[in-house]
């Protein structure tokens, strides 16, 4: 006998997918249109920062953010984040005031209106297959160059089970090379309200937690070797929230 689904992956498929189409679609074309007059990305970014809210507010998420006063307005940070939903991008684009770009995976530049977005947007895009390492840096450095703050989820994939998997090293030599502090971000929560591989959403409280910004050591030629100790001393700092806010192991 065929289980019911419950009351909730109804609310998602016949409710939520359809409203969260709508808000792509309108802010989507509103960010491509806005790409031919704005060339800095501001619009657009304004629009994915509605295009959040409207989700989180759909969906019944209420977000309690800490640690803003940690950081300074108009300061270019690189964010650097765990990730346990898709919910984890609308939570952090909603609640940090900065001018956000991502570094996303080269096959959503293929997605209709969100890849457009993107690019419109001055996203960058990676092909982890083949990844040119000088025109990563030299589109990051053109990022840097006009006060733009970027958000990795250094793990590279979501989390199953909630636990911080190490952070991959890559994006810290990037920042190694700018020089650029890094702020530690931890998001608690997101996991309960859309657990990856479930097509159920749920209301929820989230927590988004801002920790003291990390000034990388200056290396004239720096090494995967010292990306990968500031990797790990990032991942320490949130690993370790994830553990005192909701009792996950650091080291499952």
């Amino acid at each position: 006998m065929r289980r019911i689904p419950p009351f909730h992956w109804w609310r998602t498929v016949f409710y939520l997918i359809p409203a969260i189409s709508v808000y792509t679609l309108v802010l989507g074309v509103a960010s491509i249109v806005s790409g031919l007059f704005d060339r800095s990305g501001h619009f657009a970014h304004r629009c994915a920062r509605a295009w959040s809210w409207l989700i989180l507010k759909t969906t019944g998420v209420r977000v309690r953010v800490e640690g803003l006063e940690r950081i300074t307005p108009g300061t270019t940070y690189v964010f650097v984040s765990n990730h346990q939903s898709i919910y984890d991008i609308p939570v952090i684009f909603a609640s940090l005031p900065f001018q956000l770009r991502i570094i996303a995976k080269e096959s959503l530049a293929k997605f209709p209106m969100l890849g457009w977005h993107l690019r419109r947007g001055g996203h960058l895009f990676v092909d982890r297959r083949n990844p040119d390492p000088s025109s990563i840096l030299n589109r990051w450095r053109s990022l840097l160059k006009d006060g733009l703050s970027l958000i990795i989820f250094a793990e590279g994939t979501r989390s199953r089970d909630g636990a911080v998997a190490r952070f991959k090293a890559g994006s810290f030599l990037l920042a190694l090379q700018s020089g650029l502090p890094i702020v530690p971000v931890a998001v608690v929560g997101t996991r309960h309200v859309m657990q990856k591989g479930r097509l159920r959403t749920e209301p929820g409280d989230v927590e988004l937690i801002v920790h003291d910004p990390i000034v990388p050591p200056t290396i004239a030629a720096p090494s995967v070797r010292d990306a990968k100790r500031l990797a790990d001393r990032v991942h320490a700092v949130v690993a370790a929230t994830m553990h005192s806010r909701s009792g996950i192991d650091p080291s499952s």
